[in-house]
């Protein structure tokens, strides 16, 4: 009698489909964990079991088992004078790191400093860090012509940005409606079927054109479309300048044909690295 035949294993699964496949369930305590790292964003330097249990959505007694435990680890340290938890420099360590290994990020800066020189214009890469975005980096033409760029690890709203906009219409149905199904926590209803139609929109103009933009800040035009790399990485590239009140659409039009022009460069790049 014929043996039936066994499934793949969950690492095959891996290597075949390329994306993280994993039978065995993980750790809550460690996700949990993880989730008050995360709640530490640009502008916040100190944080109260109370204010950490508030915005990762946590009981206090769990928070405080595990600021506990992240403070014996040396990933948060006790601020005594405000009473709350500031992140350790091991974090800064680990970011350090990151961005050491992040090879397609030191091949697309120099073509994104020439787009930006070139059109007078700010450019952006980003990838998904949960239900956000996070610039990689950014170059900045400022009017004096001289370059500044936004910290790595300023992070955007992933359905109202054109960035997050552009991430979401690469990803498969599944995965875009889990996303945005991920935000019902920090939007109303009514917000919500806004937020859902915006992406909607963009998602096909850049099944049309190839990108799609938003003015989500007064007289701030961002257009943005997904790029991947040679690895299947997902992230979203942006051009943002200054505009009017209303958007002429040929300055935006000129501008995404720009930032396709930059997005083939940085694809090619990323091509000749991983060949």
């Amino acid at each position: 009698m014929q043996a039936p035949p066994t499934s793949p294993s969950t690492r095959a699964q891996t290597r075949l489909s390329g994306r993280y496949v994993r039978a065995t369930s993980g750790s809550q305590s460690l996700e949990r964990g993880l989730a008050l790292l995360r709640a530490f964003k640009s502008g916040t330097s100190v944080l109260t079991n109370a204010e950490l249990a508030s915005r990762a959505r946590l009981p206090r007694p769990t928070v405080s088992r595990l600021t506990r435990s992240l403070v014996e680890s040396d990933f948060l340290v006790y601020d005594h004078a405000q009473r709350g938890y500031r992140l350790a420099p091991v974090c800064l360590s680990l970011g350090l790191n990151f961005r050491s290994a992040c090879t397609e990020l030191d091949l697309a800066l120099p073509l994104m400093r020439e787009t930006a020189e070139a059109f007078k214009v700010n450019v952006g890469l980003a990838a998904l860090d949960g239900t956000e975005m996070v610039y990689l980096d950014s170059v900045r033409m400022g009017r004096t012509g001289i370059p500044r760029r936004v910290l790595p690890g300023t992070r955007l709203p992933l359905a109202r940005s054109a960035l997050g906009c552009a991430y979401l219409a690469a990803v498969p149905a599944v995965e875009r409606q889990a996303l945005m199904n991920s935000l019902t926590g920090g939007h109303g209803t009514g917000d919500l079927h806004d937020l859902a139609a915006q992406v909607e929109h963009a998602c096909r103009h850049v099944e049309a054109v190839g990108y799609c933009w938003t003015q989500w800040l007064p007289r701030i035009v961002s257009i943005a479309t997904p790029i991947a790399s040679g690895l299947g990485e997902h992230y979203a590239l942006n051009i943002s300048a200054a505009v009017g009140d209303t958007p002429d659409p040929a300055v935006i039009e000129a501008h995404g044909q720009a930032l396709l022009t930059l997005k083939r460069r940085v694809s090619d790049a990323w091509a000749r690295n991983s060949a």
